[in-house]
């Protein structure tokens, strides 16, 4: 449980706010180079604050906040298809080239503007057992009661789960029934990566999820995934990452919830603008939240103080690589070709295109390629 005087200071991010001014020491994706190649000035909200973000006669980007007399100038720069933008104080860092961003593969990114704020997204990050309930019980209601096949990956109970700092963030780790300590989910993990993202995946999909907090109530959720199977020797080339809205309302304004990450947009938007945090119960399975909050008061004493926090870099670099399982839930390429039935990648304008990717590099791995190809 919080007090409401730190739930403000964890969920407020405008300028001179102690979360604010963590928040700003980092990059944020905030539109697709394709949108500036389309047309080279935008309008874009971020950490409370409105720019203008534009693309140069040179090639490169400029940011610069609109309607003040003294206009902060930031930083902007483009990596994996997206324009980034960085807004806190200088020297700035530099801009991290996560390995989802720079991989060979196929891109394709889903996105929405959620009505809430940043952080109760990233608490539902570091709490594993929500797989288990959410997409695994509660899918399984859904998919007998509507007639659908759910996920198979999802329907095997947690054993144990594990959380280990690390320099960018949380390390997440799982054991579930039938799993040993050497299997992937519990032997490396998976990141939460400090302070707005989740890197997740396996099987021949490696994503970000990317959580930018547009304002106090409003937060940008991201789905980059890019698609490299094994088994094959090249990829299609793309001009641009493929990008689309996915949908989490129907047109009666109800929550699409036959998906995983509907299912987690009605987790996060129903708890409120500000989820409340005064009259909470944290239990044995929150570990992973009341590590990530002590992590975010320690950083922002660490800001407070003049140092950088973590997950800031100073060293130009080529790759930073997360750790990551490779076979998630011990499935193959049936885990791929569930992910994107039942995942935001449905609403990508190239459904069909991703899972004959998938069933191709099966195919010359030798391997039996599960139902749901390309329709």
């Amino acid at each position: 449980m919080l007090t409401k005087e730190l739930n403000e200071t964890f969920t407020r991010v405008g300028p001179g706010t102690p979360m604010g001014e963590l928040m700003r020491r980092y990059w944020y994706p905030v539109v697709f180079v394709r949108e500036l190649d389309e047309w080279p000035i935008k309008k874009v909200r971020l950490l409370g604050e409105d720019f203008a973000l534009w693309k140069t006669r040179d090639g490169g980007y400029g940011i610069l906040q609109k309607h003040k007399i003294r206009a902060q100038a930031g930083m902007a720069q483009a990596l994996g298809g997206m324009v980034w933008a960085y807004i806190g104080p200088f020297p700035a860092p530099e801009l991290p080239r996560f390995d989802v961003f720079v991989m060979d593969g196929v891109r394709d990114i889903g996105h929405s503007v959620l009505p809430c704020n940043w952080l109760q997204i990233m608490e539902n990050s570091v709490d594993p057992h929500h797989v288990e309930w959410l997409h695994g019980r509660y899918f399984n209601f859904l998919a007998q009661t509507s007639g659908f096949e759910m996920p198979s990956a999802f329907t095997k109970s947690h054993v144990k789960v594990g959380f280990d700092a690390f320099e960018w963030g949380i390390i997440k780790r799982r054991l579930l029934e039938g799993q040993s300590e050497e299997d992937d989910d519990w032997k490396i993990g998976h990141p939460m990566v400090f302070p707005y993202c989740m890197r997740v995946g396996g099987n021949g999909i490696d994503q970000m999820q990317i959580r930018v907090p547009i304002d106090d109530t409003h937060t940008r959720a991201m789905f980059y995934s890019t698609h490299n199977p094994p088994g094959l020797d090249s990829y299609p080339e793309q001009v641009y990452p493929f990008d689309y809205q996915y949908l989490w309302r129907d047109e009666n304004g109800n929550h699409i919830v036959d998906y995983i990450e509907g299912q987690d947009v009605m987790a996060w938007v129903s708890q409120g603008e500000v989820a409340d945090r005064t009259a909470e119960h944290i239990g044995k399975s929150d570990i992973g939240v009341t590590m990530l909050r002590r992590m975010f008061r320690e950083n922002i004493a660490a800001v407070q103080a003049g140092r950088d926090p973590i997950g800031v870099v100073r060293e130009p670099h080529d790759r930073i690589d997360l750790p990551c399982e490779r076979s998630k839930f011990g499935a193959g390429a049936e885990f791929a070709l569930q992910w994107i039935d039942r995942g935001s990648s449905r609403y990508s304008p190239h459904v069909d295109m991703l899972k004959k990717l998938h069933i191709e590099a099966a195919q010359a791995r030798g391997e039996m390629v599960p139902a749901g190809g390309p329709s």
